[in-house]
């Protein structure tokens, strides 16, 4: 009957088994396709935050419009991670259920997600370099730009614990995305599975350390001829002030509200 109505989706059990499988692909794959991948993913996601930008410039749009189109149009990002491939950090998260059940090693855990993180902040890094050559920002007179100063101004005013939280609460829906992406089938299953985890996250205003590597550094480098006055608290410091509780909060929501969560339901025991 579910193969007449095409409700044909892996059951969870089966997802966590590809997931603990494709975890140890990934800590084994050769460094150089880690770093290039990684580069891939932190560029794919800052599309995703520029095409969000867009959105959120336009001024006609009400509050609640201007959150969930712009959590859509954001969702692009990690459609062409899942889907074109590329190592995202906050996906690899999901690399603690092949640790949990033995089959990486600590070593190779932390070194995926240290070559992944740092490559997806140079890749993320080149994307804001290319918009800023581009003058994309210029678009809806300057619109586009004063919205990214003010998206960085914001991000970087963040209390620590809030900051922190709000990337716990995002890593939770991120990696729910990846994981119902691989119960689809298809193209189509998995965009359409990635699409409402993550608008919910983007519309909820929660942060995610790899869209924040070109939110804020595109901020800052707009921030003096278009927005002096909003973003005096915008600086090189605080990308890191914003990135280290945010990746934290990535990391717990990831890795132990998602895949040791999951791990301990489906498959403690069975390795």
């Amino acid at each position: 009957m579910n193969e007449v109505f095409g409700f044909d989706a892996y059951a969870p059990k089966e997802i966590a088994e590809k997931i603990e499988t494709i975890g140890v692909a990934k800590a084994r794959l050769p460094v150089l396709s880690q770093i290039t991948l990684g580069l891939l993913a932190g560029g794919f996601i800052g599309l995703g935050a520029l095409y969000f930008t867009i959105v959120a410039s336009d001024a006609s749009l009400s509050f609640a419009a201007s959150r969930i189109l712009g959590g859509v149009a954001f969702s692009f990002g990690l459609i062409l991670v899942v889907v074109a491939g590329a190592e995202l950090f906050t996906g690899n998260n999901l690399l603690v259920m092949a640790w949990a059940a033995g089959r990486i090693t600590t070593l190779e855990l932390v070194r995926n997600w240290i070559i992944v993180y740092l490559a997806n902040f140079v890749g993320a890094l080149g994307l804001v370099l290319l918009v800023l050559w581009s003058h994309e920002w210029r678009m809806n007179s300057d619109g586009v730009g004063i919205t990214a100063v003010k998206i960085a101004a914001a991000k970087a005013a963040l209390p620590f614990w809030e900051a922190f939280f709000k990337g716990l609460l995002c890593n939770i829906l991120v990696c729910l995305a990846v994981w119902l992406a691989l119960a689809g089938r298809s193209v189509v299953d998995k965009i359409f599975a990635i699409v409402f985890p993550i608008s919910a996250f983007v519309a909820a205003g929660f942060e995610h350390s790899v869209a924040n590597m070109y939110f804020i550094p595109l901020g800052i480098l707009l921030k003096d001829q278009l927005a002096p006055g909003i973003a005096e608290n915008l600086s090189w410091l605080a990308v890191w002030s914003n990135l280290l509780p945010v990746t934290l909060g990535n990391i717990c929501g990831g890795s132990v509200m998602v895949a040791l969560v999951y791990h301990s339901i489906y498959r403690r025991g069975c390795c």
